[in-house]
């Protein structure tokens, strides 16, 4: 009887932890579909810069496992001189290229889209970058056993404000990771970027980025980066805001876009794990 009762327990906890792992979906509200406009344009050093992607896509439903491309969109880019830059879709990808476009430091450049009855416009400046002038690894006090931190150097023009976005692309995570590092307490001084992980080891890749952004972008990239933050890990915690960027529906002010129109000048490097 003792055994029938202990084995009568075990089937029953087995089941119970069995319908744990049940798939369950929540009934959850859906706004109607909003433009995604990913429009940053990056001149990496040393390139010509003449071959540039803008990618449109539409917000979706929180369970869809795609994210729907839009297609059939009129897209260029005008300079101050009104020369114009007209991005081509590759067919059905929602990826419009342009393979003439010429960056030039400080000029300023507006971007039109054309889509479904609505015209989509902003204006920018593409900013310049320092280089990366040296690439440090030390060890960094983790919890447990210390980690491996690596640092690049850069250094800040002191005869203006500047604002950097810094990126940080581990061979072994899927997304790269940003920061957004302003020179208020750094003028004309010598600036780094730093990355640790508790995985972090010899061999591993890291691809380094540096691009010189406005102030407005700056404020943009921090307070998205602070959302993308706040979730703790949790599938259902809603963005406490809508993150509006600089590109405005002149058709209907209202029917505001996703994303943001950047450009800047990027320098590049890769460093080996030691």
């Amino acid at each position: 009887m003792k055994n029938i009762l202990t084995y009568s327990i075990a089937i029953i906890a087995s089941i119970f932890f069995m319908s744990c792992e049940d798939v369950v979906n929540v009934d959850l509200d859906t706004a109607p579909p909003k433009l995604v406009i990913d429009a940053a344009i990056k001149w990496e050093k040393g390139t010509s810069g003449n071959e540039q992607k803008i990618k449109l896509t539409t917000t979706t439903g929180f369970y869809n496992s795609t994210i729907p491309s839009v297609s059939g969109a009129t897209v260029f880019i005008t300079n101050s001189s009104n020369t114009v830059f007209n991005f081509i879709e590759t067919p059905n990808t929602g990826e419009y290229i342009c393979t003439n476009f010429i960056p030039v430091i400080n000029e300023n450049y507006t971007l039109t889209v054309i889509h479904d009855g609505q015209t989509y416009t902003a204006t920018d400046k593409l900013y310049a970058s320092p280089d990366i002038d040296n690439i440090e690894q030390g060890v960094f006090p983790g919890i447990g056993e210390d980690q491996i931190q690596v640092k690049f150097y850069y250094q800040d023009n002191g005869a203006e404000d500047n604002f950097y976005l810094l990126g940080f692309k581990n061979s072994n995570i899927a997304f790269p990771e940003y920061g957004v590092a302003p020179d208020e307490f750094f003028q004309g001084n010598q600036m780094f970027g730093f990355y640790t992980d508790e995985d972090l080891k010899p061999n591993d890749v890291l691809d380094l980025s540096l691009q010189g952004i406005s102030e407005r972008y700056s404020n943009y990239m921090t307070k998205l980066l602070n959302i993308a933050g706040t979730n703790e890990g949790n599938p259902f915690t809603a963005p406490p805001a809508t993150l509006r960027g600089n590109i405005i529906n002149q058709t209907s002010k209202a029917n505001f876009p996703l994303g943001y129109f950047s450009l800047g000048e990027v320098d590049t490097d890769t460093y080996v794990v030691q």
